[in-house]
């Protein structure tokens, strides 16, 4: 029986389960093959880390690592790095995979959740592997019901040492009741005085990765600030500075020639601008008249922006011997061209995790000028401990030696969500 479009059904829903943990290519090929401390640093300077253990090798070899390691955005990122493990989908699985089961139905980027078991080293192929890992029927505040759709990758180098996984939400929820909850449009664009901006750039100024000196965990405290950063105010030349080291993303967008082949390729994402030129829908982000005829207040950045804005926060607070393990936020609001983000953390728990490991929990945020907390998170980092020694490196979960058991660990764990009723 074919899907109704733009409505959630009992039947597309199970339809979407039964292709959860079924492997299937990523819809763009990765914008670095074979990553090196150039693709380290280009990464790590599309937001504002000049952190030098991920780009100057002559520093980082004095490290515990003996050389530059990929900053933790890099190892994941939707398009950043990984070809794929699973090149098409296996004949028996081609029905089942084609097409969309919710159709038509809205769909919104609302959180992330990361993990990172190993470092990268500069020159090595990422391999990944892709797959929905779960489908969570919930009702929402948006829309009288919603589906909470996660998909999963995980990445794994060509030493077979798996590296990482992230987990990205897309909320779906029915376009007719979406479109009753007001947007955006009517948000104050930021203006500064230059005692605003002063501010700004003395917080600058005082900010600088820990480094070298190590963050012993048995100095942390319950309850110790983590922070501040601050991000912005945001313009489109910080976006085009993104885009510089994060590619295009997974619409494959390029230039001129390229350009045109991309269009015929995926037509229905270009409009014609005021010009009469066809142009990419992406350019809501720095377009402001295409971002209001859109339902927006103006132009708005990536939620993975922000996402990589709180990995900076962490990694800058916890210095090179330690490892940031994991990461969440969601994705709350937007943060407009003119905001400007303030990102904070807290120690939420002090504990000895797998094995004895010594860790600490954060509670972390993003909070704008207005005081809207835009990107609410956690992070979990492993501290050296003059006690317990150095970072011992967090096992992949469930035991997982290769890229197929790191993605059925991941289905074994969002099926434990849903059946607990946790999650987003």
């Amino acid at each position: 029986m074919p899907a109704q479009h733009g409505v959630i059904t009992e039947e597309a829903i199970a339809r979407l389960r039964a292709r959860i943990g079924i492997p299937e290519p990523h819809t763009a090929p990765p914008h670095y093959l074979r990553p090196g401390t150039d693709a380290f640093r280009h990464v790590a300077e599309a937001y504002g880390d000049d952190n030098p253990l991920w780009g100057d090798p002559d520093y980082a070899a004095a490290t515990r690592w003996k050389g530059a390691i990929a900053p933790p955005t890099l190892v994941g990122g939707d398009t950043l790095i990984g070809e794929d493990e699973v090149t098409r989908v296996a004949d028996e699985h081609r029905d089942l995979m084609k097409g969309d089961p919710l159709r038509g139905v809205h769909a919104f980027y609302s959180a992330s959740l990361r993990e990172w078991w190993a470092p990268l080293h500069p020159g090595h192929r990422v391999f990944r592997r892709n797959a929905l890992v779960g489908v969570h029927d919930k009702s929402s505040a948006f829309a009288d019901r919603a589906v909470h759709e996660w998909t999963g990758q995980v990445f794994a180098d060509d030493t077979g040492s798996l590296l990482s996984a992230q987990y990205r939400l897309m909320i779906r929820a029915e376009r007719s009741k979406a479109r009753g909850k007001a947007r955006e449009k009517h948000v104050e664009p930021a203006t500064y005085t230059e005692d605003d901006i002063a501010a700004i750039e003395a917080q600058y100024a005082a900010e600088r990765p820990r480094g070298a000196e190590p963050r012993w965990w048995e100095d942390v405290a319950e309850g110790d600030p983590v922070g501040p950063l601050v991000k912005g105010p945001f313009t489109v030349t910080d976006l085009v500075c993104w885009h510089v080291g994060m590619g295009m993303g997974m619409y494959g967008v390029k230039a001129l020639r390229l350009g045109a082949a991309n269009r015929r390729r995926i037509p229905r994402f270009y409009h014609r601008d005021p010009q009469g030129i066809p142009d990419v829908m992406q350019r809501i982000h720095w377009d402001p008249e295409f971002a209001k005829r859109s339902g927006n207040a103006t132009t708005f950045d990536y939620g993975r922006m922000r996402e990589n804005w709180l990995i900076h926060l962490c990694t800058d607070w916890m210095g090179d011997d330690a490892w940031l393990w994991k990461l969440d936020c969601e994705f709350r609001a937007f943060n407009y061209t003119g905001d400007t983000q303030w990102l904070r953390g807290t120690v939420a728990r002090k504990y000895l995790a797998d094995d004895g490991r010594p860790a600490v929990d954060l509670d972390i945020a993003a909070v704008n000028q207005r005081g809207e907390t835009t990107t609410p998170g956690h992070a979990t980092i492993l501290l050296p401990s003059r006690e317990h020694g150095p970072v011992r490196l967090p096992d992949p979960p469930g035991g997982a030696t290769d890229l197929p058991g790191a993605l059925e660990a991941a289905v074994r764990q969002f099926a434990e969500r849903d059946e607990k009723g946790a999650g987003q």
